[in-house]
C-alpha cells in the first residue's frame, strides 16, 4: 500500500494531503474525468456551448473574472468568444466519474483497513490514518461509510502503539470521524475506549494529551458520552486541573474548560466536579435548577468538605437561597439546606456572611418551635450545631433581631428558652446550645446579658452538673461555659462546686489525667484558677482532694519538659500556677497551706518562675505569690531566745549588755529560711524579683513591685529593708516605674514604696536633687487619690519640698 500511495514522500499539510489522495487513483483515469481548469476530477461537471467541460466552480471563477476585469467571456481552452455563458449539467459524466470514484475509495478504503493493524510500519499505518480523515473530510456521508467498513474498532487499536506519532494521529483521527457524527460518537462508548482516551490526560504537556482533550470535548457533546467520561475515575479530577494550570497550552485549557461545561448536563459530574473543586456549576444549579435537582445538590453539598476560602464563596452565592429553603420548603428540602448551611457555616468569615443573610431569625424558630411544624430532633440538632458556628464567629449579637418585641439572642426570653432546651433534650443538643452559650459569654457585650439571665433563671447547679457528662464533647463544652463565667459568677461557681458532691473531684480528675494536654484539661484548670482566692472553704476542699499535691507534680513534669507541643501547654501551666497560688492567700487562716508549702518548698518554685520568660502570666502570679509568702514571713520566722541577765543584771540593768546572736535575718530579726519561713531575702528572690520591674508588661511589674514592697512593710526592719534593695540594685528601677507612670496602680504602689526608702536619710538627700523624682512625686500629690496623696506628702518633706512643720507645731496631728 506505502507504494501505491507513494509512501516514501514526507507527511505534509492538510491540503497537501488532500491534492495526493486526490491523485492516487487504483483505476485508470481518464483524460474526460479531469477539468482543465483545475486539473482535478470534476465533481460537479458543466458543458458549454461549444461543448467544453469544465468544474462548474472553476469556470464560474473565470467567468467572474472576466467580467471584473472587462474582458470578453471567451472560452477558456478555445479563447473564442462564447455567445452565452449558460452552463449545462454534465449529468451522464457526473454519475460516471462519481461510479468511478466510488470505486477507488472502496479498493483505498479496503487497503486502509488491511494497513490498521499493529504488525504494520508506522508509515503504511500514518497513512492509512490520514486516508480516513480525508474521506470524512471530504463528505459527512463517508463516516457512515467509514463505521460500515468497521474501521472505528481498527482505530482504536492504534491508541496502543508503541509510537507516539501514530497513537497522536489515531487520536486526531477518532475525532475528525466522530464530528457531527451521533452514531460514531455512540461506538466509543462501549467498552473502555473511553477509559483508554482518559488515560492520555495523564500525559504530561504532551501532543497526545493536547489531542485526547479534543476528542474528549467532541465526545462530551453527546449526553450519552458525558455520563460515560464521568464514570471513568479520575477523568473530571484531571480536567479540572488542566483548567487551573499556567503551563498547559491556551488551547488545550479552553478545550478542557469546554468539556467541562458540556459534562456538566449531567448531575453525577456536577457532584464529582464540586468534589474536586468546581463548585460552581453545583451552585448554579442550586439557584436555577429544578427543585429536585436544587434539593439534590443542596444535600449534596452537606456532604462536602470545604476549606475555608470556598466556604465564604459558597456563602455568599447561594446562602441566601439556602436560607430560605430553611424558611419555607417541605421537611426534606429544610433538611438538604440544614445540612448545607452547617458545612458553610464552621469559618467564621462565612458565618458572618450567613449572619449578614438573615440566618438567625429562621434558625431560633426552628429550634424553639413546637408543634406539628416542629423539626425532628435529629435537625434541631444540626440547627443547634449551625447556632453555635455562627454565634462563635465573634459578632455583634446584642444588635441583632430574632424575635417578636424586638428580641435578640442575649435577650433574657431566649437564654431562658436555650437553658430550658439544654435542661431537657439530647447529649447532643446540649452540647451544641452550650457551645452557642460558651460563644455569647465569649463577647464583653453580651456577657452580662447572658449571666443574668443564667443568675434568674436559676441554672447554676444545672450547669455545673455537667462537669460529670460521660461525654467529652459535653463536659468540654460545660466547662469552657463556666470559665467564662467565672469572672463574673465566680462565688456562685465556687459555692455550688464546694456544696455539690462529685464536680469538683471531677474537675481535679480531668486535670490530673495524663494524656498529654488537651483543651479539655486547659479550661477545667482555667476555671478552677478564676473561682476566688480567698474562699477558704473551696481551698480546703481541694486541700482534701490532694489537688494542690497533684499540680505541683504536673507544673514540674511541664518544667522538665515531659510536655510539649500542644497548642493548650502555655494556658494549662498558667492555669496550673494559679490554682497553686490559692494556697498562699489563706495562710494566715489554714496551717495546713503553711505545711504544704513548706514541704514542697513553694518559695522556691515561684522563685524560680518568676524568669519563666515569655509566659507574662506565669511571671505575675509567681511574683504575687511571692508577695503573699513574705508577708507571712514576720509570723513564721523564729524568733531567739534571749538568755537570762542574771541577778545582777536585773537589779543594774544599765550594767549588762544585751546579748549578739549572730546568724539571723537582718529583716525579720530571727532565725529565717526559704522552704521554713518564706523568705524573699533567704531565698535570693531579690534579685528576680528587681529584674521585672523592666518588664513591658505593667501587670508583671506590679506584682514584682507589690512582692518587693513586703521588704518595706510595717513589722519588718525597714531600714534594713532598703538596704537590701540597695546590695540589689533596686533603688534605681523602683524610682524609674515611678517616673513612667505607666498606670494609676503602678504609680500608687510606686509612691509608696519611695516614700518608704526615703526614710533613709542618704538616700533622701541623693534623691533630693533629681528634678524629675520630686516631679513625679508632686504630681501623684496633685492627682492621685487620698490616699495616694497622703503618702506623696510624706516623700516630699523627706526631699525637703515640703515644709515639716511637725518640729513647730508638735501638738497638731
Amino acid at each position: 500500500m506505502a507504494d501505491s500511495w507513494d509512501g516514501s514522500s514526507e507527511i505534509g499539510s492538510q491540503s497537501d494531503e488532500s491534492f495526493h489522495f486526490e491523485r492516487v487513483h487504483l483505476e485508470p483515469i481518464y483524460d474526460a474525468f479531469v477539468c482543465p481548469l483545475t486539473k482535478q476530477v470534476m465533481s460537479d461537471p458543466v458543458t458549454l456551448e461549444n461543448g467544453q467541460t469544465f468544474e462548474r466552480e472553476a469556470i464560474e471563477k473565470w467567468f467572474r473574472e472576466c467580467k471584473e476585469s472587462g474582458r470578453k467571456m471567451v472560452c477558456p481552452l478555445t479563447l473564442k468568444e462564447l455567445k452565452s455563458t449558460d452552463m449545462n449539467p454534465s449529468l451522464a459524466l457526473r454519475n460516471t466519474i462519481e461510479e468511478w470514484t466510488a470505486r477507488n475509495e472502496a479498493v483505498q478504503l479496503d487497503m486502509a483497513r488491511r494497513s490498521l493493524n499493529l504488525g504494520s510500519s508506522e508509515t503504511e499505518i500514518l497513512y492509512a490514518l490520514k486516508y480516513v480523515e480525508h474521506i470524512c473530510q471530504k463528505s459527512r456521508s463517508n463516516k457512515h461509510i467509514a463505521r460500515s467498513a468497521g474501521l472505528i474498532p481498527l482505530i482504536v487499536d492504534m491508541l496502543k502503539s508503541g509510537s507516539r506519532r501514530v497513537r497522536c494521529k489515531a487520536l486526531e483521527t477518532l475525532r475528525i470521524v466522530v464530528e457531527e457524527d451521533t452514531e460514531n460518537k455512540e461506538m466509543l462508548a462501549e467498552g473502555d475506549i473511553v477509559r483508554t482516551i482518559v488515560k492520555f490526560l495523564s500525559h504530561e504537556l504532551s501532543k497526545e494529551r493536547e489531542e485526547a482533550v479534543s476528542l474528549l470535548y467532541e465526545l462530551s457533546k453527546s449526553e450519552t458520552l458525558c455520563e460515560k467520561i464521568g464514570s471513568v475515575n479520575g477523568a473530571i479530577l484531571i480536567l479540572v486541573g488542566m483548567t487551573s494550570s499556567k503551563s498547559e497550552n491556551l488551547l488545550t485549557v479552553e478545550k478542557a474548560e469546554k468539556t467541562l461545561e458540556n459534562l456538566e448536563k449531567c448531575e453525577n459530574n456536577v457532584r464529582q466536579m464540586a468534589e474536586n473543586g468546581r463548585l460552581q456549576p453545583l451552585l448554579t444549579q442550586i439557584l436555577e435548577g429544578r427543585p429536585e435537582t436544587k434539593l439534590s445538590m443542596a444535600s449534596y453539598l452537606g456532604e462536602l468538605v470545604l476549606n475555608n476560602d470556598v466556604k465564604v464563596i459558597v456563602a455568599k452565592t447561594v446562602g441566601s437561597s439556602l436560607i430560605n429553603i430553611m424558611r419555607s420548603g417541605t421537611m426534606e428540602c429544610r433538611e438538604s439546606a440544614l445540612k448545607a448551611l452547617n458545612q458553610i457555616s464552621s469559618y467564621e468569615a462565612s458565618a458572618k456572611v450567613l449572619i449578614e443573610a438573615g440566618i438567625l431569625p429562621p434558625l431560633v424558630k426552628d429550634l424553639f418551635t413546637v408543634g406539628s411544624n416542629q423539626l425532628p430532633m435529629r435537625l434541631k440538632e444540626v440547627s443547634a450545631t449551625i447556632l453555635a458556628n455562627v454565634v462563635n464567629s465573634g459578632y455583634d449579637f446584642d444588635s441583632i433581631l430574632v424575635g417578636s418585641d424586638d428580641q435578640t439572642l442575649v435577650s433574657e426570653d431566649i437564654v431562658h428558652n436555650l437553658l430550658h432546651l439544654i435542661s431537657n433534650t439530647g447529649p447532643a443538643i446540649e452540647c451544641k446550645l452550650l457551645q452557642v452559650l460558651v460563644g455569647l459569654t465569649s463577647s464583653k457585650t453580651t456577657v452580662l446579658n447572658v449571666v443574668a439571665a443564667i443568675k434568674s433563671s436559676g441554672a447554676t447547679i444545672s450547669l455545673v452538673q455537667f462537669i460529670e457528662a460521660p461525654q467529652k464533647d459535653l463536659r468540654v463544652a460545660s466547662i469552657k461555659l463556666l470559665q467564662n463565667l467565672s469572672p463574673l459568677m465566680g462565688q456562685e461557681l465556687a459555692d455550688a462546686l464546694r456544696g455539690s458532691v462529685g464536680q469538683l473531684s471531677s474537675l481535679i480528675k480531668v486535670i490530673s489525667e495524663n494524656i498529654g494536654i488537651t483543651e479539655e484539661q486547659a479550661a477545667a484548670v482555667g476555671l478552677l484558677a478564676d473561682l476566688p482566692e480567698r474562699d477558704l472553704g473551696l481551698t480546703r476542699q481541694m486541700l482534701d482532694e490532694s489537688a494542690f499535691q497533684m499540680i505541683i507534680n504536673r507544673v514540674a513534669r511541664i518544667r522538665q519538659g515531659e510536655t510539649r507541643g500542644t497548642r493548650f501547654v502555655t494556658p494549662f501551666l498558667e492555669g496550673l500556677v494559679r490554682v497553686l497560688a490559692r494556697v498562699t492567700f489563706v495562710l494566715a487562716d489554714e496551717p495546713d497551706c503553711v505545711a504544704l508549702c513548706r514541704e514542697n518548698n513553694l518559695a522556691q518554685l515561684f522563685t524560680d518562675m518568676l524568669q519563666a520568660n515569655g509566659l507574662d502570666n506565669v511571671q505575675m502570679i509567681s511574683a504575687t505569690a511571692l508577695e503573699n509568702l513574705s508577708l507571712e514571713s514576720k509570723n513564721l520566722t523564729r524568733l531567739p531566745e534571749l538568755p537570762s541577765p542574771g541577778l545582777c543584771g536585773s537589779i543594774f540593768p544599765c550594767f549588762s549588755k544585751p546579748p549578739t546572736i549572730s546568724g539571723l535575718c537582718k529583716l525579720h530579726r530571727g532565725t529565717c529560711t526559704q522552704r521554713e519561713s518564706f523568705c524573699l531575702l533567704e531565698g535570693q528572690a531579690v534579685e528576680k524579683l528587681v529584674a521585672l520591674l523592666d518588664h513591658t508588661n505593667e501587670r508583671v511589674v506590679e506584682a514584682a513591685l507589690a512582692a518587693l514592697s513586703t521588704l518595706l512593710d510595717d513589722g519588718v526592719d525597714i531600714e534594713q529593708g532598703v538596704t537590701v534593695l540597695c546590695e540589689a540594685e533596686g533603688i534605681k528601677p523602683i524610682l524609674d516605674v515611678l517616673l513612667e507612670k505607666r498606670t494609676d496602680n503602678l504609680r500608687r504602689r510606686a509612691v509608696w514604696v519611695v516614700e518608704r526608702i526615703l526614710r533613709t536619710d542618704d538616700i533622701a538627700y541623693e534623691v533630693s536633687g533629681d528634678p524629675n523624682v520630686s516631679t513625679a512625686l508632686v504630681d501623684a500629690f496633685q492627682h492621685g487619690d487620698y490616699r495616694t496623696r497622703q503618702i506623696a506628702e510624706r516623700a516630699l518633706k523627706h526631699v525637703d519640698k515640703i515644709p515639716n512643720f511637725s518640729g513647730i507645731f508638735p501638738n497638731m496631728g
